[in-house]
């Protein structure tokens, strides 16, 4: 599956499932524009780490994704830089918990901004460069929650929703372009995100963390295990080779059953 000389973009890099995503791409091979919000000086040392280690191109675009002139000077950057656009993840996220009668409407828009605006700025930008070389890959990291719904996640469940949408909508306009874009939908993954809602529901509920884990796996994950950040990881890896070019248009769940409930 060596992806030698391709040049990927990774948004939301700088930590959880698209730092993991970063590093599996760089030990393919391939050259990587990491991204985030983060001080260049505090990423510094995972981009060194990277093209130290695996003998790459690395570069960091501090960029705000939900910004669409942000997400094309990025995708700029990686084609004049690292030598191409032949990969795009779009995994930059964010939440906010909230019943709909009480969501605030600037969480609404930035959630909406950062979930799926960015997916579409990012497609938007670098499908050209893919489309001219007759070759890409583009991976959108949904979740679950772009499957199926939960309460009080309205503007995170409507964005993943929208996520998919749009990832099938990619997929038919590119279809037999030698691009493919596609979907992964990870159940429960232990990151900084998911952590918060484990240290609310242990605070609202006054139990343990390690029993706020538990009720979180149990009331939606049948496996009662997390997702791996490196499992979802080799499964952008898998949809990024060549053994997966027929696959297109698809949202891949790795979830633990959540979705087949």
């Amino acid at each position: 599956m060596s992806l030698q000389g391709k040049t990927a973009i990774v948004t939301g890099s700088t930590s959880g499932i698209g730092q993991g995503i970063a590093r599996a791409l760089a030990e393919q091979g391939a050259n990587v524009m990491l991204n985030g919000t983060s001080d260049p000086a505090k990423v510094e040392p995972f981009r060194k780490e990277l093209a130290d280690k695996y003998g790459v191109k690395v570069g960091y675009a501090q960029a705000d994704v939900s910004d669409a002139a942000q997400v094309q000077a990025m995708v700029q950057r990686a084609a004049t830089e690292l030598g191409g656009v032949d990969i795009l993840v779009n995994n930059a996220g964010i939440q906010h918990v909230a019943p709909i009668v009480e969501f605030p409407l600037d969480k609404w828009a930035q959630v909406l901004g950062t979930n799926l605006s960015s997916v579409f700025y990012g497609m938007q930008a670098a499908l050209p460069h893919m489309l001219g070389k007759g070759w890409g890959r583009i991976v959108n990291i949904a979740s679950a929650h772009g499957l199926v719904a939960s309460v009080e996640k309205v503007a995170y469940v409507a964005a993943k929703h929208g996520v998919v949408g749009a990832t099938k909508v990619a997929a038919l306009e590119t279809a037999g372009k030698g691009v493919t874009v596609n979907a992964i939908c990870p159940g429960w993954v232990l990151t900084p995100l998911v952590q918060k809602q484990i240290d609310a529901i242990a605070k609202r509920e006054n139990i343990s963390n390690e029993e706020a884990t538990k009720r979180l796996l149990r009331e939606k994950q049948p496996s009662q295990q997390f997702v791996s950040i490196e499992e979802v990881a080799a499964l952008t890896i898998y949809l990024c080779s060549d053994a997966a070019k027929q696959i297109t248009g698809s949202a891949q769940s790795i979830d633990g059953g959540w979705t087949a409930q």
